[in-house]
């Protein structure tokens, strides 16, 4: 465990928890765990079947298991329903768009635990330690109201290589515009546990910005000591195309940058050429290759 003392998210390990201790920790608090799902069938019923009869069944940690079905072309909300999970379409109030965003604010709404959990649908061999590493920080220490995980993400077998999204979009743009907040090693994991008060009541993009803008809230609105990361070890789950990738990663820009006070929106003024030009201009110091940059430091 990160010492206390340092300014920052907390940092543990899923194995400094079990979830008999943390089952007895919790007292009269309900505990739910929330997946929003779109088209996951062939995950989602053994991470229900494994949460409720690991941690509901056996020590009675977790008290619901909600899968919010965001418009399934497949049998997600049939297959989590056999599993043992309270199943709840995604609201979709008028003029609103469907996405992870709306499904977890749909499943928050349903849910009534003290303690939310929220795990991604996709995952593959899933353990339980993912839920209990998560809720170890909020049970075993009161000063902490948030956690995200925090994993190795291979792709197509390389360690290291996954999370593209999180390595080309989320990270610079966070490191420039969030700067305190570039401590977090993966500020888009959809593994993350809170306190009901900490997180009711926030905006929630209905898209894959809410993840972003989830941190990027809780911690003005909390502050990062009572933060924490648990280190979940490996996450594996379905690698997407790139073409899939884009509109996520248009999803979180559009989210840091707005909550930067950028309006993405805005029209472009008519002299944004020559604005450009200046701004991204270097010149050349007195030793050959060496640019002597002139331009102001973001964030």
């Amino acid at each position: 465990m990160t010492p206390a003392g340092l300014t920052g998210p907390r940092r543990y390990g899923h194995r400094e928890f079990s979830a008999e201790a943390l089952a007895r920790a919790k007292d009269a608090a309900v505990v739910s765990v929330c997946l929003p799902a779109r088209d996951e069938a062939r995950t989602i019923g053994r991470i229900v079947e494994t949460i409720r009869a690991d941690l509901a069944d056996d020590v009675h940690l977790v008290d619901e298991v909600l899968v919010a079905d965001d418009r399934s072309t497949d049998a997600t909300a049939a297959v989590a329903a056999a599993a043992g999970a309270v199943v709840v379409p995604v609201a979709m109030p008028a003029g609103s768009q469907s996405g992870k965003g709306a499904a977890m604010a749909t499943a928050l709404a349903a849910s009534r635990g003290d303690l939310v959990v929220f795990l991604d649908a996709d995952i593959e061999r899933f353990s339980s330690h993912f839920v209990v590493g998560l809720l170890g920080p909020l049970l075993s220490d009161r000063g902490i109201d948030f956690v995200k995980g925090t994993y190795r993400r291979p792709l197509a077998g390389a360690p290291g290589e996954g999370g593209r999204v999180t390595e080309l979009t989320a990270k610079p743009l966070l490191a420039m515009l969030h700067p305190h907040l570039a401590c977090f090693a993966q500020p888009l994991a959809g593994e993350i546990a809170a306190c009901r008060s900490v997180i009711e009541g926030l905006s929630m993009p209905s898209d894959y910005g809410v993840d972003v803008a989830l941190l990027i809230d809780v911690a003005r609105r909390i502050g990062l000591d009572a933060m924490a990361e648990v280190d979940l070890g490996e996450r594996r789950h379905r690698n997407r195309r790139l073409s899939e990738l884009a509109p996520q990663a248009r999803s979180v820009a559009q989210t840091i940058l707005e909550h930067a006070g950028i309006d993405v929106g805005a029209p472009i003024p008519r002299n944004a050429a020559a604005l450009a030009t200046r701004s991204q201009s270097v010149s050349v110091g007195p030793r050959v290759g060496m640019p002597a940059t002139n331009g102001r430091k973001l964030g």
